[in-house]
Order: C-alpha cells, then sequence, then structure tokens
C-alpha cells in the first residue's frame, strides 16, 4: 500500500484500516470541491489523511499516490470476467474517477479492449456526481447497457437516481447507503459474467 510504504520512509507507522477509513473520508469531500485534475487531489487528499492520522507529510512529498496508480492491478477476478463478457460480445467501458493518463497507465493490466472510456478529466467531475454517467448514456445512444462497480456510494446510489440498471460487485459484504440498493448485486466479477455472458 504506497500510503504505508511512503509513510515508512518518513518512519511513521499507520495501520491499514485507519488509512481506508481517513481516505474514504477526506477524498470525496476534496473532489465536492471545485474540480481539479486528479493528481491534485490525490496529493490534497494524501495531506490531510496523513495529517489526520498524525503523519505530518509535506505537499511536496504527496505525490506517492499518482505515482503508485500505475502499479495498481485489477482484481484477480476481473481480466478473466471481463474476457468472457467480450467473447460473450458485451460492449465493454470505463466510468473513471482518474485522469486519462493515469487510466492509460492502469489500462496495460488489463487483458481486454473497452468501447467506451469516460473520465474524471474529459467530463470536469467526479462521480457521485451524474456527468460521467450523463456521458455515457449520451455515448452509448439507445443501446442497452448495465453499470457494475464496487461502489455504493460513487456508483450505485447516483445510477439509480439517473435510473440507470446498475449491478454492485460488492466485495466486502457492505450494507447499502440510503438510495444504494442495486438493481444487482454480486460479490465478484466472476458472478457478473456468469449471469451476463
Amino acid at each position: 500500500m504506497a500510503f504505508a510504504e511512503a509513510a515508512r520512509e518518513d518512519g511513521v507507522r499507520l495501520e491499514r484500516d485507519a488509512v481506508l477509513r481517513a481516505y474514504a473520508r477526506v477524498e470525496p469531500q476534496i473532489e465536492q470541491q471545485r474540480y481539479l485534475p486528479y493528481r491534485e487531489v490525490l496529493s490534497r487528499t494524501a495531506v490531510e489523511v496523513a495529517h489526520s492520522l498524525g503523519w505530518q507529510l509535506g505537499e511536496e512529498a504527496a505525490d506517492f499516490l499518482a505515482a503508485s496508480l500505475p502499479r495498481w492491478e485489477p482484481f484477480p477476478d476481473t481480466n478473466r470476467a471481463l474476457e468472457r463478457l467480450a467473447a460473450a460480445g458485451i460492449r465493454l467501458g470505463i466510468l473513471s474517477n482518474i485522469d486519462d493518463d493515469l487510466l492509460a497507465a492502469t489500462r496495460k493490466h488489463f487483458t481486454v479492449d473497452f468501447d467506451l472510456i469516460v473520465t474524471a478529466q474529459q467530463v470536469r467531475s467526479y462521480k457521485p456526481g451524474p456527468a460521467h454517467f450523463l456521458t455515457a448514456r449520451e455515448r452509448i445512444g439507445n443501446a442497452r447497457w448495465i453499470h457494475a462497480a464496487q461502489s455504493n456510494y460513487h456508483d450505485i446510489v447516483p445510477t439509480n437516481e439517473l435510473r440507470i440498471p446498475n449491478a454492485w460487485i460488492n466485495r466486502h459484504g457492505e450494507k447499502a447507503l440510503a438510495g444504494g440498493k442495486p438493481t444487482y448485486e454480486f460479490t465478484n466479477l466472476t458472478q457478473l459474467a456468469d449471469a451476463i455472458a
């Protein structure tokens, strides 16, 4: 985990769960302010999370999250499930809260191509705002589609509001938020592929 590695270099030990809780609280607050490139969102989030956990991280050293992003790999079931969906003739897309260049770096870990890419940089907004979903709907046209995602907050709640069918990949057995009851719920992408492909 990039946070733990960077903190260790400063002689600070952070608990993974504490970092994740603080990150889940801070990042959406920063994204809801005026639009900033995702690299800046990551840096500001890193500083605020670090400070909240007692690590006095300086802004000049806060780019470690963006630098680590090209190393982030998909979940072990992801590529095989996406390959099955693509082989079944299902067109695939990504609606991402990151910048185009960062997504290009992480896409190297995928074994399939995507027909649709919508990033925060393209729409100058972050999910759960509606811009990603409205742009996807416009680009897809009249074709039927389903939005599958792990985040109830960023994806399921807003797609419900927009009446877009969705599948919640609830890997951690979380409870749905208010307005976040999905159309379908699975624990991994293999189950989604089983149901669709």
